[in-house]
């Protein structure tokens, strides 16, 4: 069990009881709105920690919850036909990112930078959500507008962890029922998670210490993730959604002012 809590017991107890809560926040979030918990966890964490170990607490959080999301969607064929040029390209553009940036992404650059950048992805992924109407994709704009905001997607990832912008409003501009939107941004999500898990790997931020931290992080994220199903019935998800932008605008605000 010391295994498991060495990067626990090295960041301290009220570091960790920060990680605990923000994975069960974060979790709460993807219940209700079937989204939100690499965007709540690198906010949060970002502010207390190194971008790069944030990242790494939540990987397999995220692949967890996200096939968790996908098993109880359908449509997986369906939407891998469709979109398997976004997901290609998420993925293509995470790699480059993290050439680009020439030290295999996260963690090895400016903490204060990466802070910057990660607040910077907040406040436009949240001002979009608020501001901005539903992005409407006709069948020809498809063919391009896809694989374009897979790339971007991919590139943002690699710099910031953040896995949101634009495939999110991609994604919710194609027409899709609720089930298949939930697939389609569950499938989005998960290639970006794994994209991002090959780039830390690389970079040697992603080691056991780590990948045990993250798998100790699954439980508060999944007990979020019924918790916050359970609300899904019983509160509007569509003000629940209108908080939870609010709060991340504020919070990339915070990160863009203090880096």
């Amino acid at each position: 069990m010391n295994t498991y809590l060495s990067l626990y017991q090295n960041i301290g107890w009220s570091l960790s009881a920060l990680v605990l809560l923000t994975f069960l926040l974060a979790g709460t979030v993807k219940g209700v709105i079937g989204m939100g918990l690499p965007t709540v966890a690198m906010g949060l964490l970002g502010m207390a920690m190194a971008p790069a170990q944030a990242a790494a607490l939540l990987l397999i959080p995220s692949i967890l919850t996200n096939l968790w999301q996908l098993a109880a969607s359908g449509h997986l064929r369906s939407s891998c036909k469709r979109l398997w040029p976004m997901l290609t390209m998420i993925v293509v553009g995470t790699v480059l990112g993290c050439w680009a940036l020439g030290f295999w992404g996260l963690g090895m650059g400016s903490a204060h930078g990466m802070g910057r950048a990660l607040g910077g992805a907040l406040f436009v992924y949240a001002l979009c959500g608020l501001f901005l109407p539903t992005l409407k994709v006709s069948p020809r704009m498809e063919i391009w507008l896809g694989p374009l905001c897979g790339l971007i997607t991919g590139l943002i990832t690699s710099a910031t962890g953040v896995f949101v912008i634009p495939a999110v409003p991609y994604v919710q501009g194609l027409g899709l029922d609720r089930n298949q939107l939930v697939q389609a941004l569950g499938l989005s999500f998960t290639a970006s998670t794994l994209a991002l898990g090959a780039g830390l790997f690389w970079n040697g931020a992603l080691g056991s210490a780590e990948m045990n931290a993250s798998l100790l992080a699954v439980i508060p994220a999944v007990l979020g993730m019924m918790l916050g199903q359970w609300l899904r019935k019983r509160i509007s998800a569509s003000l629940f959604k209108r908080v939870f932008l609010i709060g991340m605008a504020l919070l990339g605000l915070h990160l863009l002012i203090s880096g």
